[in-house]
């Protein structure tokens, strides 16, 4: 552990400032609908980059925020101190521990590239472009769930950079900060042995509690997949009935099987093949680490009960191409999304949800069903909350043409169908609801979290985030 007291600005990487070349360039991330105005951005690229950062914001009691690949930012921001991470990408795999330190900089494409020329895989979600520290971070709900858990409960060790009080009795400390005292700012490598409950808390506390510069995690030995998706005519094929053949499929499944449902219409756009512009489409996504021919048994149900498909795209396929069942976009975009932890489905109230969000529906929405369980549901040693449920409702709207406000207001009356249902609600993929946290966590985990955040970050710095204070 190592405590810094300088308050001075300096650093060896990279500070823009409003109105000087590169600061919109380190701006420019995946999210495109939200305005971020920092008053200095810090382009980190080691860790004592990160600390002149910390430490020039603690001397000012200046707010902030962290970016990697800025796919979840919390929404609108003015002022304070940006930590811009890109730079901060390597990524070194261990095959015999069979673990891969990441940095804070690194997407999961690069991760998944690296563990694969040692045959082993990352519990990455279903988007190459995510930052993987701030995926994990904030749980990490990967495209392997049932069967591994979340990517959180594989960390073995977390380097982080907090602000955790004023200078003790005795420390030296250089300069006078015009806002209040000097904090503390140390450098800490955490593990579950040297600190438990700091380790338990930077592991589905997102980024309340510092900044991580790297961490290291578990890989598994996993080349190969079977997996895709059938997708639907949703105007053809109630989604209702879809709902309630998948739910009774879900039951008969083993955990090595993580699979979900997504509903969308797409818009009638020309890149898009013209075989989906403007049609409503509802798709079963499946990934199975067990091979083509029992994936083929296990699924064969699952095609009875639906009948045709507009495309089937289930197959043995290498890791590497695991992308390709969810197709994610990559390209930058506005958005705003939340979800909801379900303890039970209710088909009849989901099938309501995914109505709200089809082809009636004033503007476009994407509605993701998530089946849970299985190695999800174990206890583990971090603070990522609702174990017990057993499905996880997501809505994404794009906000081309429309507000954050408007589409605020249609989850909720989306979320409301499922309201009986509802435990809490999902970090990782609430998308530009910074101002709401409520349902994030239980209250007794986010009690614990409120007193590690009084104890490393006693001045709230770090809280252009989903913020616990």
């Amino acid at each position: 552990m190592t405590t810094h007291d300088d308050s001075s600005p300096r650093s060896d990487s990279a500070v823009f400032r409003p109105g000087e070349a590169g600061y919109d360039d380190e701006l420019a991330g995946f999210q495109t609908g939200f305005t971020q105005r920092p008053d200095v951005i810090y382009a980190a690229v080691t860790a004592d980059d990160v600390v002149a950062a910390v430490r020039y914001a603690a001397a000012r009691q200046l707010p902030v925020g962290v970016q990697a690949t800025g796919h979840g930012l919390p929404g609108d921001a003015e002022g304070g101190v940006l930590i811009s991470t890109r730079r901060m990408d390597e990524v070194t795999v261990d095959p015999a521990a069979r673990t891969a330190r990441i940095g804070a900089g690194a997407s999961w494409g690069t991760v998944a590239e690296a563990a694969a020329k040692h045959g082993l895989a990352p519990l990455n979600g279903s988007a190459p472009s995510v930052g993987a520290v701030g995926y994990i971070l904030g749980g990490g709900l990967g495209i392997l769930g049932r069967e591994f858990g979340y990517t959180a409960d594989h960390v073995r060790s977390v380097d982080v950079v907090t602000a955790d009080g004023p200078a003790q009795h005795g420390e030296t400390h250089h300069g006078t900060a015009p806002h209040g005292p000097v904090q503390r700012v140390t450098v800490r490598h955490v593990t579950a042995d040297g600190d438990p409950e700091l380790f338990w808390g930077l592991l589905g506390g997102g980024a309340n509690l510092g900044v991580v510069t790297a961490l290291e995690v578990g890989l598994v030995p996993v080349t190969r997949l079977y997996g895709g998706f059938l997708a639907y005519d949703g105007r053809a094929t109630d989604p209702a009935d879809i709902l309630r053949a998948y739910e009774e499929w879900t039951a008969t499944v083993p955990d090595a099987l993580t699979s979900s449902v997504a509903a969308l219409v797409y818009p009638d756009l020309p890149m898009l093949p013209p075989h989906l512009r403007g049609q409503y489409v509802v798709s079963v996504r499946v990934a199975f680490t067990g091979g083509a021919e029992e994936g083929e048994r296990l699924v064969a149900p699952l095609r009875a009960a639906l009948g045709p498909t507009v495309t089937d795209t289930l197959r043995e396929l290498p890791y590497e191409e695991s992308r390709t069942i969810h197709n994610d976009p990559e390209f930058p975009h506005a958005y705003y999304g939340d979800s909801v932890f379900l303890d039970e489905l209710d088909v009849a109230a989901a099938g309501e949800l995914f109505a709200l969000c089809g082809p009636a529906a004033d503007a476009m929405h994407v509605v993701q069903l998530n089946h849970l369980g299985g190695a999800l549901s174990r206890p583990a040693p971090n603070a990522v909350p609702y174990r017990d449920a057993g499905w996880l409702v997501r809505i994404l709207s794009p906000l081309d043409g429309s507000s954050k406000d408007t589409a605020r207001a249609h989850h909720a009356r989306a979320f409301g169908t499922v309201a009986g249902h509802t435990l809490g609600r999902s970090l990782n993929f609430a998308f530009g609801g910074g101002d709401r946290t409520e349902g994030l966590y239980d209250a007794g985990t986010r009690k614990r979290l409120a007193g590690l955040k009084a104890a490393y970050d006693p001045a709230n710095l770090f809280r252009r985030n989903y913020n616990l204070s």
